[in-house]
């Protein structure tokens, strides 16, 4: 089965295409946001191949895998076909809805021939799907390993863009927790940060890795911080739990459902949340016992093969 979808979001894609597929990713000269191609900096199978849209106009699809709003014409210029009706397609919805959350309608609330695949349930609550039928794939994460070892007192974050950002990523917080511990903000455009914010460069870190660094660097942090108000659950959170880090968050979106007692600190309390982290800097065995608990919820729930079990049962239903 040959599956057409774009390299959007890197984490959810590589995950993805571990299926037992073939997947056509759209690729451009210039490798802008629409052709990205393969990933450099990420370990995908074989079975992922480039096409450009000259090639996917003569290229066999089995299934249209969405996750943009406007890769509905796309693919309709690119190959000719037209999703949910000349190939069968899903539509990935990554993220939450914008402003007016309870009053947002879904891009494709207003069809019923492509169902939308919604990555956490609070996704599914928050959205008005119309007549569109819904389903939820939470995220599936590949292992990295229990990489933790806490020796730096520092909190990582893992933000892309948080000056852009803002509020929306807890962006405006960060000067109050780094009162409370040194911070190792990951990301891009995170370089600056400090001076953006008004702190010292040592309380606050900006570090623009490259993912294979990425993971080790962030176990050498006592714990993750996750200071997010608005977005979809991040897969750096629940990394950041495979890592076996010990975690503290808002208690914002799906993570409450993410972090189970005992795995970490969930609070929409600041008081609560400076307090955690003080204890995790000060306590290094509470935080390596919390971070193991947060490891084996991460392994139960996001495990990558429950992840390409919903997806196989999902695709041969929808292409069935």
């Amino acid at each position: 089965m040959n599956i057409l979808v774009w390299h959007v979001h890197g984490s959810w894609l590589t995950a993805f295409v571990q299926g037992p597929y073939t997947y056509l990713v759209p690729v451009t000269e210039d490798r802008g946001p629409d052709g990205l191609g393969r990933a450099v900096s990420r370990d995908w199978p074989a079975t992922v191949q480039e096409r450009t849209p000259k090639e996917l106009w003569d290229s066999d699809i089995d299934l249209m895998v969405l996750q943009r709003p406007h890769e509905l014409d796309l693919a309709l210029r690119w190959t000719g076909r037209r999703p949910g009706v000349d190939v069968p397609a899903v539509y990935v919805e990554h993220d939450c809805p914008g402003v007016s959350a309870e009053r947002t309608q879904h891009p494709l609330a207003a069809q019923s021939r492509i169902p939308v695949v919604h990555v956490t349930h609070f996704n599914r609550l928050m959205w008005d799907n119309g007549t569109a039928p819904t389903e939820v794939v939470e995220h599936g994460i590949i292992d990295p390993g229990p990489l933790w070892t806490g020796t730096e007192q520092r909190a990582a974050v893992v933000v892309n863009e948080p000056v852009r950002r803002g509020r929306t990523t807890g962006t405006d917080l960060l000067p109050r927790f780094a009162c409370s511990a040194p911070l190792d903000v990951f990301g891009i455009a995170t370089e600056g940060l400090a001076e953006r914010l008004g702190l010292p460069p040592e309380r606050c870190r900006g570090r623009d890795l490259p993912q294979a660094a990425l993971h080790a660097a962030m176990a050498r942090c006592r714990l993750y911080l996750h200071p997010v108000r608005w977005t979809s659950l991040g897969l750096s959170l629940l990394e950041a739990m495979f890592l076996g880090m010990p975690v503290v968050a808002l208690d914002t979106t799906e993570v409450r459902e993410a972090i189970p007692e005992g795995a970490g600190v969930v609070s929409n309390r600041l008081d609560v949340l400076d307090e955690a982290i003080r204890t995790f800097l000060a306590d290094p065995e509470y935080a390596r016992l919390t971070g193991d608990a947060a490891r084996t919820a991460a392994q139960a729930r996001y495990g990558e093969r429950r992840f390409l079990d919903e997806w196989e049962r999902l695709i041969k239903e929808v292409t069935r």
